[in-house]
C-alpha cells in the first residue's frame, strides 16, 4: 500500500493503512489540532531534522498497563530512600530539551527537532502534554514527557543524569496515572528498559481498539486541571 502524502489541511489517513514499517503518511505540519487528532487515532510523529514529518502507527505496538507495572528490588530500595523530589509540569521545556540533548546508544542525533519542541510546548500550554521532573536539590536530573488523551497516556521520551532518576520519575508517573483511571500507557516501540517495567507488545488491532475506548473516557485529571502528585502516593512509594 503506498504511503499517503499529506498536503495542507488534509487529515491523516487511518492507521490501518500503515505500510509494513508502520509508516502511515508523510508531510503535513505539527499544529496542535493535528497532533491531538493523531494521538486520538493511535498515530504519532517521528522523524529527523531536515525530513518531512513522518507519521507512524507500528504493528505490533509496545504498551504498558499501569496495573502491570513491575518494580525490581533495587529500585524499590531506591524509592524508599527518596533520592529525588518528583514533580509534575514544573519544567516542561527543560525536560523536552534535555531529552533531545542526552546521547543515546545506537542513535546519531535526535528525532526531537526544534519544530517538535515548539509543537509539544503548545500542547503543554493546552493541557495535553505533561512532564515529570526528578530533582536533586534544585538540579533537574531526570524527567519524562508525554501526551494525555482521555484515559490514555502516550509516553514520548525520558532522560536521566543521575542514578535511577528517570526510573524513579517513571514509577511515580505510572502509579499516579493508575490512581486517576489511566487504562494504558503507549510506549510506542520496544525498549529493554520498558520491558523490564512490564511493557509488552500488542497487535495494532488490539491497541487501536483500546485507544478508541480510552480516548472517550475522561481521566480524573483532565486537560483543564493542573497535574500534581498526591502526597499519599509519594509516601506510599517510599514505604
Amino acid at each position: 500500500m503506498p504511503v499517503r502524502l499529506i498536503r495542507g489541511n488534509q487529515r491523516l489517513p487511518p492507521p490501518e493503512e500503515a505500510d509494513e514499517r508502520g509508516l502511515v503518511a508523510v508531510g503535513g505540519d505539527l499544529r496542535s489540532e493535528r497532533l491531538i487528532d493523531a494521538y486520538r487515532r493511535g498515530i504519532f510523529p517521528w522523524y529527523s531534522e531536515g525530513l518531512p514529518v513522518l507519521w507512524h502507527s507500528p504493528d505490533p505496538r509496545f504498551v504498558l498497563e499501569p496495573r502491570e507495572l513491575r518494580v525490581n528490588r533495587s529500585l524499590r530500595k531506591a524509592l524508599r530512600r527518596r533520592p529525588y523530589r518528583v514533580t509534575f509540569d514544573q519544567a516542561f521545556t527543560e525536560v523536552i530539551r534535555r531529552c533531545a540533548e542526552v546521547p543515546r546508544p545506537g542513535q546519531d542525533g535526535t528525532w526531537i527537532t526544534d519544530d517538535m519542541i515548539a509543537a509539544y510546548e503548545s500542547l503543554a500550554r493546552l493541557g495535553y502534554a505533561h512532564s515529570v521532573e526528578a530533582w536533586r536539590d534544585e538540579e533537574l536530573v531526570g524527567g519524562i514527557y508525554g501526551v494525555s488523551v482521555g484515559a490514555l497516556f502516550c509516553g514520548e521520551s525520558m532522560f536521566s543524569l543521575a542514578p535511577d532518576a528517570s526510573k524513579v520519575a517513571f514509577v511515580h508517573l505510572v502509579r499516579q496515572l493508575e490512581t486517576w483511571g489511566c487504562g494504558l500507557i503507549d510506549c510506542q516501540v520496544h525498549t529493554h528498559h520498558l520491558e523490564r517495567f512490564g511493557g509488552c507488545h500488542w497487535p495494532r488491532e488490539r491497541f487501536l481498539g483500546a485507544v478508541a475506548e480510552l480516548r472517550e473516557r475522561p481521566l480524573e485529571q483532565g486537560p483543564e486541571l493542573a497535574w500534581a502528585f498526591d502526597p499519599e502516593l509519594i509516601d506510599a512509594l517510599a514505604s
